[in-house]
């Protein structure tokens, strides 16, 4: 009984494909071309393009974990002064680590700078 259902199946099924097929040549035109990366190599360079989207990546990817420190880094800077405000800590305390918070942003930020002059 299955051997019966796949092969009607299969006799219904090939002319639907067989004209998704046909029309799908109409699809890849409408395509837009690939953005090169930001150090577009010669026509022809595989590996100069494989290595700028690489780099493009990384700086992506960095840009995001910066994002995410700035986000983690504000959030223990507020959440210290609330600890001060309810008695919890003492206000030295708030400026110490709004002061090294501000440390650790600059220093991200002067690495993110390095990385995207780097190649």
């Amino acid at each position: 009984m299955f051997k019966r259902l796949q092969h009607t199946l299969s006799f219904k099924l090939l002319p639907l494909s067989a004209g998704l097929m046909l029309l799908s040549g109409n699809l890849y035109a409408a395509l837009p071309t690939a953005v090169a990366p930001s150090n577009a190599p010669k026509a022809g360079d595989w590996l100069t393009l494989i290595k700028g989207y690489a780099k493009d990546a990384g700086l992506v990817i960095g840009l995001v974990l910066a994002v995410v420190a700035f986000l983690w880094i504000a959030w223990i800077t507020i959440s210290k002064f609330n600890e001060a405000r309810t008695g919890r800590a003492e206000w030295g305390e708030v400026g110490l680590t709004a002061v090294v918070a501000a440390g650790v942003m600059i220093f991200i930020s002067y690495l993110l700078t390095e990385a995207s002059k780097v190649i």
